[in-house]
């Protein structure tokens, strides 16, 4: 996922950003508004953890997204239609 669909879609990411970081606020997020660096600094900042470490985290989670949507548009997740 690049940065561009990181903005795209950001009013749909908020609730999955928050369900993965939980002690991120809609005011964070307000902050961040898309941008992908600037999420893994607020990830940084409010888990107390390394730079690479938040940018690792973003990175996996945009993976799982991924392949999640990957999975439903070729029709492979149950329970879904």
């Amino acid at each position: 996922m690049n940065n561009d669909t990181i903005e795209g879609n950001w009013k749909q990411l908020m609730g999955d950003i928050q369900k993965q970081w939980g002690k991120l606020t809609n005011d964070h997020l307000d902050q961040v508004k898309g941008n992908r660096e600037k999420l893994a600094g607020v990830i940084q900042e409010n888990y107390g953890i390394a730079r690479e470490e938040a940018e690792k985290q973003v990175s996996e989670w945009e993976d799982l997204r991924k392949e999640m949507t990957n999975k439903v548009s070729r029709g492979g997740s149950k329970g879904l239609s």
